[in-house]
């Protein structure tokens, strides 16, 4: 039990982390004139967030942008999200260099 209750407690942690993020991002937007407010951007120039409504664009490019960062801002919400896409493209360049050549 005591490794299961060490687990519960640094989920606790995270989602209290990411809760006080999404609080100074909402304050971050809301000092800004209300013409001014895109709510999209970082926190201390490093955690990104995004508050807008989700698109289908946004979401294809978050998720699946061979051209992309392996990791993004999420498409909703605070922090980052694997682009899967990325992924991909990074596996598939490993797997043929590391292929032996055919005969």
């Amino acid at each position: 039990m005591r490794g299961e209750e060490r687990i519960s407690n640094v989920k606790d942690i995270w989602r209290l982390a990411l809760a006080v993020i999404a609080v100074i991002a909402i304050v971050q937007e809301l000092r800004k004139p209300a013409e001014e407010r895109t709510w999209h951007g970082k926190v201390a120039k490093f955690i990104p967030y995004d508050f807008r409504m989700p698109t289908f664009s946004r979401l294809r490019n978050t998720y699946w942008n061979t051209g992309g960062p392996i990791l993004t801002g999420k498409v909703f919400g605070v922090g980052w999200a694997p682009n899967f896409g990325a992924l991909a493209k990074w596996f598939g360049r490993r797997s043929t260099e590391e292929a032996p050549p055919s005969d």
